[in-house]
């Protein structure tokens, strides 16, 4: 008590006035600290399109927002595995929101667990950023003002392969689907599409996940004679259906198209496993400078090209950061209106911006995977054959069943 009343009042308040511009500085941001969760799927079906790499992403992305825009906050980064368990994942990000000091959750692969993540993130008013899931509930029946679904959804991929019925002639499907949350919204969203595009949806057949012997559904589909098989799953699921395509010899009379297939997959299996399959994608890193630059960075630290998803975290955590800067809070509210006024244009979107229901859109592209002889370094393996506008790749707003819309 003698040693502070023995300081003298002009200094006093000089040390009043630096701490209470110290703390202008930092207004709302809770503790000084911005703190970031990555839910993730570390072991499992996913973890080679997220995991590990989107750690690595979102934290090449805070690193390099603290070099170069020395914010006035610290940025902290925390990840966990959800073992593509809903319960699982909403236990970690109840405990992150409410012991954790977590502002945002980003990643968050798996359907299920994406849209059990954004009811908590609702209910704690915070922050969730979807950058694995594409499920179009997240932004439709079970949009949040908390959430933003930023790389990809089950439209925009299905939309873009059904121009493949007018562009190649490729009019009647079948789909080999895993069953749960993901694979039939691709087989909703799938077959809308080619309706639209004047095809025919022939046949479904679904698949439990992490099957590990899928011929018999692949008999199903070939013989049914389609001139396309759907493949309405992802990661370790699509791996094993393209092998077990190849096994049967499905490929020369029917045409593959992986509905979420990503460059992961092709480097897993190979340009000749893989080659003239026609995809969809969000983010290819040699599209340009710009993609070509941060993707080699990341190679640096992982060993392995980045896919979307990856891409997809560094972005969402970069630009969460500056609208977080540029608000001066973590408040969720505050910064979500900040993020859905600002443009978005770096290494993975093109055209980029969020709309009301929480869906970020951007430029998406139409590739197609290079003839081994084609193939001129590793990782080289597509050819873009077209880009899809971000107004056309997405589903339009004035169809949205998002309770946020025109209010």
């Amino acid at each position: 008590m003698r040693i502070r009343n023995s300081i003298a009042w002009p200094v006093a308040a000089m040390l009043a006035a630096a701490c209470a511009g110290a703390s202008a500085e930092t207004t709302g941001v809770s503790d000084g600290t911005v703190k970031i969760g990555v839910l993730t799927d570390m072991g499992g079906v996913f973890s080679d399109l997220a995991g590990a790499g989107a750690v690595a992403a979102a934290q090449m992305a805070i690193d390099d927002f603290v070099d170069q825009e020395k914010p006035p906050f610290k940025v902290e980064l925390i990840s966990a595995d959800h073992q593509n368990k809903p319960d699982v994942a909403t236990g970690i990000a109840r405990q992150w929101y409410d012991t954790g000091g977590v502002d945002l959750i980003t990643d968050v692969i798996n359907s299920g667990v994406a849209l059990a993540v954004s009811s908590v993130a609702e209910t704690k008013n915070r922050m969730l950023i979807v950058t694995g899931s594409g499920s179009m509930r997240l932004t439709n029946e079970q949009c949040s003002p908390n959430t933003i679904s930023y790389t990809w959804d089950t439209y925009s991929f299905t939309n873009g392969q059904a121009r493949l019925v007018k562009s190649l002639g490729l009019g009647t499907w079948y789909f080999v689907a895993v069953d749960y949350a993901l694979g039939k919204s691709l087989v909703a969203e799938a077959s809308d599409a080619i309706t639209r595009s004047g095809g025919t949806v022939v046949g479904t057949v679904y698949h439990p996940i992490s099957t590990t012997d899928l011929s018999s559904f692949l008999l199903q589909a070939q013989a049914s004679k389609a001139k396309v098989i759907g493949f309405a799953n992802a990661g370790a699921d699509l791996l094993n259906s393209i092998t077990a395509a190849r096994d049967i010899n499905i490929t020369p009379g029917q045409t593959i198209v992986p509905l979420v297939g990503t460059i992961t997959e092709v480097n897993a299996l190979g340009a000749a496993a893989t080659q003239g399959m026609l995809l969809v994608e969000p983010f290819y890193w040699d599209l340009d400078d710009r993609s070509r630059q941060w993707s080699r960075r990341f190679f640096a630290k992982v060993g392995k090209m980045p896919n979307f998803v990856q891409a997809g975290a560094y972005s969402a955590v970069t630009n969460y950061l500056k609208a977080v800067q540029a608000v001066k809070t973590d408040d969720a509210a505050a910064v979500m209106q900040r993020l859905k006024s600002m443009p978005i244009d770096d290494m993975f979107a093109r055209n980029g911006r969020i709309r009301a229901d929480g869906r970020m859109v951007h430029d998406m592209y139409l590739v197609q995977v290079k003839a081994p002889a084609d193939v001129k370094q590793k990782w080289d393996y597509y050819t873009v054959k077209e880009t899809i506008p971000a107004a056309e790749a997405f589903q339009p707003l004035s169809t949205s069943k998002c309770r946020l819309v025109n209010q």
